[in-house]
């Protein structure tokens, strides 16, 4: 190994193996992966985290100022961010939120065959509302933009929804893709891992576009060992366990004077609107509990992402909101009464 100046000797002892450039894309990786995700290798790019396939993708497919990418708000902000990065001009087709957040695929179609759009992003389950996009809608806006527009449909919490991955419908459909990843279902945040699935040209052309090196060797073999299909029955229960706590907050949070809707989720999180989400955000705080203020995000006023956590995590948060409750809800009331 003389082709790489690098250092002979490990960086310490039992670091054997850190002082080699790892492999751009590790062939055992990639192999567990396509057999998981029931594709080819040569159709799957695996890269740091779904961030780095969207911003390929952008970098790869829009001309600044020219060509546009189209979103659904409120969705994922790394959409928003790659094509601001680039120059690419933006297109926002909202979600229904008359429907729970539904797409709306006729008008998404509309928008894509009037711009000049490569990009169209789909976020099933959602983030931050927690809904799967209708099946239906999503393959009908690929079709109806086949030859026209790449439509990317993002899975990073399927695996919570338990329901049939986009990959399925690969064949056939060259302007579909898919974006998984590790950091959710397979509690693999830190080791910043995620996939790209896709028609073998696009992943071969997006390959060429990656850094030299993408994936840190102690990231992967900390996801071969995460993916040892030894480890798939008990990830199955950490699943089973995740959406039944989801529907225990759920139930728990209905009944709470300072909820105002919660809506129905296929994630691992809640989105829930309060009278005031900002005040309720704060006074978590200062329990030392963190969760998402959403105000940001057009029609989320006053709503919080609430993530869900181990039994324990979750008693806790429940505990600290019965806590605020009478705190919070006394000036509303004096307010009201006023």
């Amino acid at each position: 190994m003389l082709n790489a100046n690098e250092s002979p000797w490990a960086p310490y002892p039992g670091g054997e193996g850190l002082n080699r450039y790892p492999q751009p894309q590790p062939a055992a990786l990639t192999q567990r992966l396509a057999q998981i995700y029931a594709v080819d290798e040569e159709q799957l790019l695996v890269g740091r985290g779904s961030d780095e396939a969207i911003d390929l993708l952008v970098r790869g497919f829009c001309r600044a100022e020219r060509d546009a990418v189209l979103i659904s708000p409120p969705t994922f902000g790394m959409y928003r961010v790659s094509a601001q990065l680039q120059g690419a001009r933006l297109i926002e087709v909202p979600l229904r939120s008359d429907q729970d957040y539904a797409i709306d695929a006729d008008e998404i179609i509309s928008r894509a065959q009037a711009e000049p759009v490569k990009l169209v992003f789909v976020c099933s389950p959602n983030n931050p509302t927690g809904q799967l996009a209708d099946r239906a809608d999503v393959l009908r806006i690929a079709d109806a933009l086949r030859d026209r527009a790449l439509v990317v449909v993002d899975e990073a919490y399927v695996e919570y929804a338990q329901s049939a991955s986009y990959s399925e419908a690969l064949a056939g459909r060259d302007n579909l893709l898919v974006l998984r990843t590790l950091s959710k279902a397979y509690g693999l945040a830190a080791a910043r891992i995620g996939c790209l699935l896709g028609e073998r040209s696009i992943i071969t052309f997006l390959r060429g576009l990656m850094a030299p090196y993408p994936l840190p060797q102690p990231s992967v073999s900390a996801a071969l060992q995460a993916l040892d299909p030894a480890l798939d029955a008990p990830r199955a229960a950490q699943i089973a366990a995740t959406i039944e706590q989801r529907e225990r907050l759920r139930t728990a949070l209905q009944s709470h004077p300072l909820v105002q809707r919660i809506w129905p989720s296929d994630a691992n999180f809640l989105c829930v609107r309060w009278r005031d989400g900002a005040a309720v955000a704060r006074a978590l705080a200062d329990r030392g509990i963190i969760v998402r203020d959403l105000s940001r995000y057009p029609g989320l006023e006053n709503c919080l992402r609430l993530s869900t956590g181990s039994s324990e995590e979750n008693q806790a948060l429940l505990d600290a909101l019965t806590a605020i409750a009478s705190a919070l809800a006394a000036p509303v009331a004096a307010e009201y009464h006023a």
